[in-house]
């Protein structure tokens, strides 16, 4: 029997329908105006949350030396140093210079600054390539290579839109001054694949939402035969997502490479929620009229769905612990809007079924045949197969288990994945140009080293001497590729010269080598780039370099703090300067250390939460134990499967542990709080038997729902939300199997009952 005072409150809310579907109107309308004003962010800056210390010491750092977002212009030739291909080199950067907001460099324009008057004919190429060949700078920071010549672009963009508008131009300028000299022009950098992301972010909304919309026609008109239950729930779930995306606007959050999850998880939760509460509606007995029966059908599902929503909220509630600012937010978001999506299930949902009159299942027939049939054989079917089941499902989870963490000395764990190729399709010309890039260039990524030293200090000889010395001994660190500090400006300018480009050990001929430093700063604008001008008390260095992961990160700035410390401990005027590694690799470095931790966090804490919220459900501790089966298991042959297939962890991928327990474990809390429903002389044959008719085939199209929604993201072209949804999705049907079998397995092992009519036999 429902409890009076829960019927009593749906009985109130009935007839609050007409103000309430009002105010539901208005309310979603405001939400919808709010949900356009999200802005977008991408930038691997925007990873961490504001208050992590590195992003602190690196955005105190861009004060000084503004990070500039940079593209490269790879010239693709058999012979780079051919007199056409120069030719056409200077004709894409004479077009890029009347780009709004784009500085062009290149080793050719450099050369032309000492030797304008030379001519680019036979004799002109040779003694150019003889000068890059003379400053290793170039080929180290990718101007150079034997397959190609470079154009390095600094773009000043302000706004995401400023910087599109700076890559249209450069795509235009150079498709307006190709001359097919160059057999190709690669076009790489963050800022083309930022702006990529922040595309896809914002198309796949419009792709999935379609293919979602019409699954849920499709799903709704087969299970209840009813256009007014399609419209009850078709309005009832868009202003659940209208609430829950506004949500973000209000907590100030963005749309970022993960966010595009929030409306999906709160879509297909909110659908299987209203698809447990119409269910159970459409379940009409006899003798009971149909207003009544609303009321008694809603309060039989408010305990379970409120159970149920109450932990999948603390579950991603607890991604909170996360310093990856998009999985926090994204977590935090998700858990509001689900809170939403239940206040809108208990009062939208019951006035549009009151208001349209919506049919259960006496007057409209619901297809049961097939699932009758199948259902009725499954408690015969667990408990003959029982010890198979159970064990299976537990060796397939220890699998999963090994897959992620590995097996100190024979297995490694898990690859995390945080290269730019892991988040762009193959198939696009930037993923091409990135992957010519990495073989034909060392390495990607760039660390900056923070050199502070006393007012006025940072341009004295001895200091610029101590500066060289640090830069060459990182330049002999492992994986670094080149490194670039004002000192790389003197070596330049011997080079032009005809001298050796090395610089004097000898104190005072190196101090006679950087006695007009300061003069350069006025001639030469790139110099101002690694010493400020303003207090000359700050210098950079510049350190292109490999690292696949954090550990190899930390390994280069720990070489890093090791050569500064020898350097400074010998050279007194070093004494009261101070060294910092900063910049956006150190943040994706951590970012990428950070994905495991937040896994295991996550998913302590959201397994924790959600079995306090079966406290609430089930009164046996072996049942709050057990309920966890189906969404465990699930989640570890997921990762067994990733590990098989090649898969690794990226910043949406990591999030799958949360969102599959999260979501999954609803099935367990209204299976669990039927079987109590049929608690009986028959025991549990009966109690099974009456959770399959009540809630088997709401947990079966639940789950439908689930991957099928998660599955409408495999037609993103974003490489992690495309393999999100499809492992996701994966996960849910998995758990879904465990639900009726490990689940039902366990219980008979449990109980140590059996069917009626069972004999002792054991499959062979």
């Amino acid at each position: 029997m429902a409890p009076p005072r829960t019927l009593g409150l749906f009985r109130r809310i009935v007839a609050l329908r007409v103000p309430i579907l009002a105010a539901a109107a208005i309310a979603t309308c405001a939400a919808a105006i709010l949900a356009a004003r999200i802005p977008s962010e991408s930038a691997i800056d925007r990873l961490l949350v504001p208050s992590d210390p590195d992003y602190v010491a690196t955005r105190a750092f861009h004060e000084v030396f503004p990070e500039g977002q940079f593209v490269l212009l790879l010239l693709e030739a058999d012979d780079p140093y051919a007199p056409p291909v120069l030719g056409e080199l200077e004709r894409v950067e004479d077009a890029l210079r009347k780009v709004e907001g784009v500085t062009p460099t290149s080793a050719l324009d450099v050369y032309r600054r000492s030797r304008p008057q030379d001519v680019l004919d036979a004799p002109g190429a040779a003694a150019f390539r003889k000068f890059v060949a003379g400053v290793d700078v170039f080929r180290r920071q990718g101007l150079a290579g034997d397959r190609f010549i470079s154009i390095a672009i600094d773009l000043q963009a302000a706004t995401d839109a400023e910087r599109d508008a700076a890559l249209a131009g450069i795509d235009d300028a150079v498709a307006r001054a190709r001359t097919g000299a160059a057999r190709a022009v690669r076009k790489v950098g963050a800022p083309y694949v930022e702006s990529w992301i922040e595309r896809q972010t914002g198309e796949a909304s419009g792709r999935y939402f379609p293919v979602f919309g019409l699954l849920v026609i499709v799903l709704v008109l087969f299970l209840y035969r009813s256009w007014r239950a399609l419209l009850a729930i078709l309005l009832s779930l868009g202003a659940a997502v209208a609430l829950a995306v506004a949500a973000g606007e209000l907590l100030g959050f963005s749309f970022t490479i993960v966010s595009a999850l929030v409306p999906l998880t709160v879509m297909v939760t909110a659908l299987a929620s209203l698809v447990y509460v119409h269910s159970r509606f459409v379940d009409q007995p006899e003798g009971v009229d149909v207003d009544t029966h609303q009321l008694h059908a809603l309060a039989n599902k408010f305990l379970p769905v409120t159970a149920s929503t109450v932990a999948a909220s603390l579950g991603f509630a607890a991604l909170a612990v996360s310093p990856i600012r998009p999985i926090r937010e994204m977590g935090i978001w998700t858990a509001v809007g689900l809170v939403l999506s239940w206040v809108v299930v208990f009062t939208v949902f019951p006035s549009l079924q009151r208001v349209l009159r919506t049919p259960t299942g006496r007057s409209v027939a619901i297809r049961t045949r097939v699932y009758d049939a199948v259902a009725g054989a499954l408690p015969g079917f667990t408990y003959r197969w029982r010890w198979p089941l159970l064990v299976g499902a537990l060796a397939l989870a220890a699998g999963g288990l090994v897959a992620l963490t590995g097996i100190p000395g024979r297995l490694a764990p898990m690859r995390i994945g945080l290269d730019q190729l892991d988040y762009v399709d193959r198939d696009l010309a930037i993923h091409r140009d990135l992957v010519f890039f990495q073989q034909n260039v060392a390495g990607l990524d760039v660390a900056r080293v923070w050199i502070r030293t006393p007012p006025g200090n940072v341009t004295d000889p001895e200091v610029l001497r101590g500066v060289e010395q640090l830069t060459r001994a990182v330049e002999g660190l492992p994986r670094v590729n080149a490194v670039i500090g004002p000192t790389t400006f003197l070596r330049m300018r011997r080079a032009l010269a005809g001298q050796d480009p090395a610089l004097p050990e000898d104190p005072a001929a190196f101090a006679r080598a950087s006695s007009d430093v300061e003069q350069l700063l006025l001639t030469e604008p790139e110099l101002r780039g690694f010493i400020d001008v303003g207090s000359l008390a700050n210098a950079q260095l510049m350190v292109t370099f490999d690292a696949k992961d954090q550990a190899a990160y930390h390994a280069l700035a720990d070489g890093i703090r090791a050569a500064w410390d020898r350097i400074a401990a010998a050279d007194p005027a070093l004494q009261g300067a101070s060294m910092q590694v900063v910049g956006e690799a150190l943040l994706q470095a951590k970012v990428g250390g950070s994905l495991v931790p937040t896994l295991t966090e996550s998913f302590a804490l959201t397994a924790g939460l959600i079995v306090i919220a079966f406290l609430f459900v089930f009164r046996s501790a072996s049942a709050r134990l057990l309920a966890m089966i189906p969404s465990v298991f699930a989640i570890l042959v997921t990762f067994l499967g990733m590990r098989l297939f090649g898969a690794g962890l990226n910043v949406a991928t990591i999030l799958i542990a949360t969102t599959v327990l999260g979501t999954t474990e609803n099935d367990q809390i209204h299976f669990f709080h039927h079987l109590h429903e049929g608690e009986g002389p028959a025991g549990l044959d009966g109690e099974l038997r009456h959770t399959l008719r009540v809630a088997g085939r709401a947990i079966l199209f639940a789950t439908l729902i689930n991957a099928s929604g998660f599955l409408g993201l495999a037609l993103s072209s974003f490489p992690p939300i495309r393999q999100f949804g499809v492992i996701t999705a994966g996960a849910f049907a998995l758990a879904m199997v465990a639900d009726f079998t490990a689940l039902p397995a366990a219980l008979w092992i449990l109980r140590g009952e059996r069917p009626a009519g069972a004999g002792d036999r054991r499959p062979s």
